[in-house]
């Protein structure tokens, strides 16, 4: 007997913008669909983003970070893109792993649904199982908002794209027929973001990778409605003329998307291009006034530096920026707030360990997360840098555990200190795994991951941070990702010297914040910090560090 799936019954009409991307990868469609969130939530409308990832990976959790960059963690404790970043700063909301949908979790919720039964007596197959599960995730969380906003990975022409490019072709049908014949460009657009490139030999733009990219989108059954050009600096009338008639829009559907200093400037740049305005006119949607003082107070806060700070981060991906994405935004985040601007040193830990770097020039310092033994003494001498030269120093998450080491060892007497990670045997494992994690053997999803909550110990110098710039002084709820942890048997022996235990898991089981306070700043925790700081927002532990690197002397001056 044949299965025929259920047709999705709507609450309201949904109204979707799908942001496609031809030439290459990398071109900036993740800024863009969050900037163009951020014009529709500044008219008033609430709005939703979901990210197709064409990758067969169930998430990027088990992933290099020099294949994927940053894995960011959502609240419900879903390892997504980076791009689900951009999207939570951009618009200054919370998603989830509904947000975030990869080839992975679809083909494995569509084979356990063969397995279960489901299909007995049909062929299950790309078409129509696969586009149906994609619609299906993207119809229920459009659901949800007044707009959902749906981003492609990848690039046309993508042999792995292609099931999702195909789910949004057959989208347009779909809401046609469930609208009862309502006019269907009323109900979806479809922006194609692609490359201009400038060739310096002719000082010209060039607009052939665009024609190609637009073709192989038709090719597949999509006719872009609007088409955003990246490029090095705006584009003429000529170019957008030439480039209409190949695209077949208008020459004010062809929007100028340029380089500019800094990405939280594209909302404005979109903005002065209207491209929220036309979209909502294809739409047939209202266009109600936009506000964006706020954001563009923020922007201007980053121009106007009254402080040039030397930001060190010492990690194990540095060659690979986006690896540290949130971090370093974060930091741009802190700056801005004091009208400050961060120049970022990145120091690969390893080059520590061989002695070819000079950590005297920084104005403060961060040890981020990561996995593995490769680089590690470099962490821990960084550390032990920071501490003993008052150097402001924030460490986050595996930073936390090499803080405690470097502490153990140098300031304890506990001579090979170290996680049980790194070295099984050691004498002193004032780092071992988790409880909870012993029994784990399956790597994919199974961290300690999302949000928990964490006591902070009165009048601690991180209680204080978060009374004075979040107006939290007792608990907070931080967004983890990790397997190991403080060994509480050393906690006493680490307060004795100094190094204290300032935020406790509610139950008084587990570690969250350490701190050290003969230092000018001196903060470490098990947490995620820089995946809860915003634009308008920034996070307590970023704000401690920044305005401490103001407040220390330089030494050298």
């Amino acid at each position: 007997m044949s299965v025929k799936p259920k047709k999705k019954r709507f609450k309201k009409s949904p109204k979707i913008i799908c942001l496609t991307g031809g030439v290459i990868s990398s071109l900036g469609k993740g800024i863009a669909a969050a900037s163009l969130g951020n014009l529709f939530k500044a008219r008033g409308y609430s709005v939703g983003i979901i990210k197709l990832d064409p990758y067969i990976n169930v998430d990027p959790g088990t992933m290099s970070p020099f294949q994927h960059g940053e894995v960011y963690v959502t609240e419900d404790g879903a390892e997504t893109d980076l791009d689900l970043g951009h999207y939570e700063r951009f618009l200054g909301s919370e998603v989830s792993r509904q947000n975030n949908v990869t080839a992975g979790h679809v083909y494995d919720s569509v084979i356990k649904r063969e397995r279960a039964g489901d299909y007995l007596g049909n062929t299950v197959q790309v078409i129509p199982h696969i586009t149906d599960e994609i619609k299906s995730r993207i119809l229920t969380l459009a659901d949800d908002y007044d707009i959902l906003l749906v981003e492609i990975g990848g690039t046309v022409g993508d042999i792995e794209s292609l099931p999702f490019l195909e789910a949004v072709r057959q989208l347009r049908r779909e809401l046609f027929t469930a609208t009862k014949g309502a006019d269907t460009p009323g109900r979806i657009c479809y922006v194609h973001l692609t490359l201009v490139p400038f060739q310096k030999a002719t000082e010209e733009l060039k607009t052939k990778p665009t024609q190609h990219s637009v073709a192989a989108l038709r090719h597949i059954g999509i006719t872009p409605s609007i088409v955003v050009c990246r490029s090095e600096r705006p584009l003429k009338d000529a170019v957008k003329e030439k480039i209409a008639l190949f695209a077949d829009v208008d020459p004010g559907e062809v929007i100028s998307m340029y380089d500019v200093d800094t990405i939280y400037r594209v909302p404005t740049v979109l903005k002065k291009a209207k491209l929220d305005h036309i979209i909502l006119k294809y739409l047939k949607m209202k266009v109600p006034k936009l506000d964006l003082s706020d954001w563009e107070s923020f922007v201007k806060n980053i121009e106007r530096t009254d402080y040039t700070l030397n930001i060190g981060i010492v990690g194990k991906y540095v060659q690979l920026k986006d690896a540290y994405k949130s971090i370093q935004e974060s930091v741009v985040h802190a700056c801005a707030q004091f009208k400050a601007k961060p120049v970022f040193t990145w120091i690969q830990s390893e080059e520590i360990e061989r002695g070819t770097v000079d950590l005297g020039k920084l104005d403060g310092m961060i040890v981020p997360g990561g996995f593995g033994e490769r680089g590690i003494e470099g962490k821990i001498m960084a550390i032990q840098y920071a501490r003993e030269n008052k150097i402001p120093f924030l460490g986050i998450c595996l930073g936390l555990q090499c803080a405690v080491i470097e502490f153990a060892r140098n300031a304890c007497n506990l001579d090979g200190a170290n996680s049980v990670e790194f070295d099984e045997k050691t004498k002193y494992p004032v780092i071992h795994i988790m409880a909870s994690q012993k029994s784990v053997t399956k790597k994919g999803g199974t961290m300690r991951l999302g949000s928990y909550k964490c006591k902070m110990k009165t009048k601690s110098r991180v209680a204080a941070l978060y009374q004075e710039f979040a107006g939290q002084s007792d608990e907070i709820v931080e967004r983890h990702r990790h397997r190991y942890e403080v060994n509480n048997t050393y906690k006493e022996k680490l307060a004795k010297g100094g190094l204290i235990a300032s935020g406790l898991s509610p139950d008084r089981t587990l570690v969250e914040i350490m701190e050290y306070a003969d230092h000018p700043y001196y903060v470490a925790c098990q947490f995620h910090p820089e995946f809860k700081s915003r634009p308008l927002t920034p996070h307590p532990l970023f704000l401690g560090l920044i305005k401490a690197a103001i407040e220390t002397p330089d030494e050298d001056n």
